[in-house]
């Protein structure tokens, strides 16, 4: 089931995605959902219609109701690409022993079709990264492996936009991620019985029609069993928390001479099974 957010008749509404058609559901918000879920399991629509006229997509879950949890350097060609780091501790293969955990704010987070501003008066060096979002559907706390996929409500694409500049000037990474319209999320959200676990999706990031990142989700060095398993032993999980799980290599950062986002840029990011996320800068 893919389930969205969008505007239709001037009013923010959360529905379902079938082929092309859209039906509106009775929640306010997609938080709203997915914790009814957790309680009545995924909407019927035996008895919706599709609804008519002009929509446009926002971001499934457009206002998170706390900072979205980041991984990073969470596949081994991109941990090895980086040029520059503020990891002291980590060995001269740059590939962390230990999950390298983070938060990024994003209120609201842009949509599919949304122009992201560039911030040019505070960072000359916007990046992209394709990332591979996965979306809590119940409470949980202290969850062994085992457990951590019962507890996944379903999987989205994020672009973890991060300004480079920044993000070294102030040797920590949250306000250089965390700039105004800096997480782009989307199209929709793939509900879990649709994806085999753990994912192995190939993921892919375009800029302007030009493959940057190429690569598959089963090749996270920290998968998705250990990443939400050793979050819950301290820190408890709810429904509706984001997960960005990391991103491959191929950024802008890192190519010979780096190549940053400017202004006119089309960025797409893709994830086998869940769609393509377009923004425009």
């Amino acid at each position: 089931m893919k389930l969205v957010t969008f505007l239709h008749n001037n009013q923010e509404r959360v529905g379902v995605k079938t082929d092309g058609d859209y039906y509106l559901l009775e929640d306010k918000t997609m938080i709203d959902l997915i914790r009814r879920c957790e309680h009545e399991g995924l909407p019927d629509l035996t008895n919706l219609k599709p609804i008519s006229g002009e929509i446009t997509l926002f971001a499934p879950i457009p206002r998170p109701f706390r900072h979205i949890i980041c991984l990073g350097k969470n596949y081994e060609d991109h941990a090895k690409e980086v040029k520059e780091t503020i990891q002291a501790t980590q060995d001269e293969n740059l590939i962390p022993k230990n999950p390298i955990i983070f938060t990024k704010t994003a209120f609201p987070a842009p949509g599919d079709g949304a122009k992201i501003p560039l911030h040019e008066h505070l960072t000359k060096k916007p990046d992209y990264e394709a990332e591979l979002g996965v979306i809590i559907g119940k409470t949980i706390y202290c969850a062994t492996r085992e457990e951590v996929e019962g507890a996944i409500f379903g999987y989205t694409i994020i672009n973890d936009l991060t300004a480079r500049d920044i993000q070294v000037k102030h040797a920590q990474w949250f306000f250089g991620k965390s700039l105004d319209g800096f997480c782009p999320m989307g199209p929709h959200i793939v509900t879990r019985d649709e994806i085999p676990f753990p994912p192995a999706l190939d993921i892919k990031c375009r800029v302007n029609g030009e493959t940057r990142q190429s690569s598959n989700t089963s090749y996270l060095i920290f998968d998705i069993p250990y990443i939400i398993s050793e979050l819950s032993q301290g820190i408890t999980l709810h429904a509706g928390d984001i997960i960005a799980t990391g991103t491959p290599a191929g950024i802008g950062h890192a190519m010979t001479p780096p190549q940053y986002l400017k202004r006119g840029d089309v960025v797409e990011c893709e994830i086998e099974k869940i769609g393509v996320l377009t923004n425009y800068f």
